[in-house]
């Protein structure tokens, strides 16, 4: 299959075409339906013949290609309808019959505020357009009417208040919001590139958009909102997200403050949280990609906190000298994992009022994870006298220096 994507270096572009490489190439073998020979890049600066051959070659075409921040209105028209009809024009000319999408915007409803969009009634024109073509000549279109896409490499302080949040809050910049209640849908670049994936092998999304005040099974729609329909005329991604500028900005603070408090918020797979802090680390400037960490450092070695967690505990890092003990406490139901990633020694534990030891001997050269169990005195020993003992720790709790849960006794 030879794709055509115009639009090649914009936001949406640049993400799908490197990830239609990755098919391309062997890397990502998720997608094993969908064989890519070529891939056509279209930009402004790509020539007019270079687009005849693209047209007269091409087995799919993605137009992405369009105009959002024009500064004279009537841009809209020539961005996003006449180089559309450029395109199809040039399919025609060379007779084919290549399935073509197209990106549209959820403003060509011309619903709710959106009424007076110019942007929204050129984007609307160039719809009819591709509807127009298919009705012509029996070409399969997809007409995709996206809210507001977001995700790495979006452009800051052009037409993504997300992107321009998560870039100034990331570079230590002010952000100016008018009112934190506004709510935005998001479609994360991701979930629109498997979208487009799924387009490839045939299995879009489609939908129809009801118009405002429209009641359908019980839903009052507001023309903006896509329902899903096997025949319906438009197609849609079907995972976007929903929140107001308050809540996004406030986990933005979060993650900007990740390096000094360690806390890492809840990320489950999926989550909006997961994907807006993947965009907000694309924005992270050199100087903040590493930072330093505070090491408790002593005689006997060092202890570093690396990360915290809102309910899975912590995670540490322990450093022991050659011959040194470290531990000699129990707790009542805190319990932590130790694993020793470099070095030798020795772990002990003892059930408080018993006698019984129980020892394991550890080392790098055989990485196990050492249950340290409620009830228990432990202690961990350095058996090697050249070589620091490293071991990672788990525990379920954060550290609260006001109820420790940990007292002193000898193994």
């Amino acid at each position: 299959m030879k794709i055509l994507v115009t639009g090649s270096a914009g936001f949406v572009g640049r993400n799908l075409v490197e990830n239609l490489k990755n098919i391309r190439d062997g890397k990502n073998k998720t997608r094993t339906k969908i064989f890519i020979e070529d891939i056509y890049e279209y930009d402004r600066t790509t020539t007019p013949g270079e687009l005849n051959r693209f047209c007269s070659d091409c087995d799919f075409v993605f137009n992405l290609a369009g105009v959002n921040r024009p500064q004279d209105p009537a841009e809209f028209k020539t961005g996003n309808f006449g180089f559309a009809s450029q395109l199809l024009n040039t399919l025609k000319k060379y007779n084919n019959l290549a399935p073509v999408m197209l990106s549209s915007s959820l403003q060509a409803s011309l619903s709710g505020r959106f009424g007076t969009s110019e942007y929204g009634k050129s984007k609307l024109a160039g719809e009819e357009l591709f509807f127009s073509y298919s009705a012509e000549t029996g070409v399969p279109v997809f007409v995709y009417r996206f809210p507001n896409l977001v995700g790495k490499w979006v452009r800051p302080n052009y037409n993504s208040a997300v992107g321009t949040f998560c870039n100034n809050i990331a570079n230590d910049l002010p952000i100016t919001v008018n009112d934190i209640s506004v709510e935005l849908e998001m479609l994360f670049i991701d979930d629109l590139i498997n979208e487009m994936f799924d387009c490839l092998e045939g299995k879009a999304h489609r939908c129809e958009y009801p118009k405002a005040s429209v009641k359908i099974d019980g839903v009052v729609y507001d023309g903006l909102t896509p329902r899903s329909n096997d025949h319906g005329r438009y197609c849609y991604a079907p995972v976007t997200y929903k929140a107001t500028l308050g809540e996004i900005i406030h986990l933005l603070h979060i993650f900007h403050d990740q390096p000094q408090t360690l806390m890492m918020p809840q990320i489950a797979p999926g989550s909006f949280e997961k994907k807006l802090y993947s965009m907000y680390l694309s924005y992270l400037p050199k100087e903040k990609i590493a930072f330093d960490l505070k090491m408790n450092v002593d005689d006997r070695g060092s202890f570093t906190e690396l990360l915290k967690t809102i309910d899975h505990g912590q995670f540490s890092v322990n450093i022991i000298k050659p011959g040194i003990t470290k531990g000699q406490h129990w707790h009542n139901s805190k319990w932590e994992l130790f694993i020793v990633v470099s070095g030798h020694g020795l772990i002990q534990e003892r059930k408080i009022g018993a006698d019984e030891v129980v020892e394991f001997d550890v080392s790098g050269e055989k990485i196990q994870a050492i249950h340290m169990l409620p009830g228990y005195t432990h202690n961990i020993i350095n058996l090697s006298e050249t070589e620091n003992l490293i071991t990672l720790m788990w525990a379920n709790e954060i550290f609260d220096s006001n109820e420790p849960d940990t007292f002193y006794e000898p193994v």
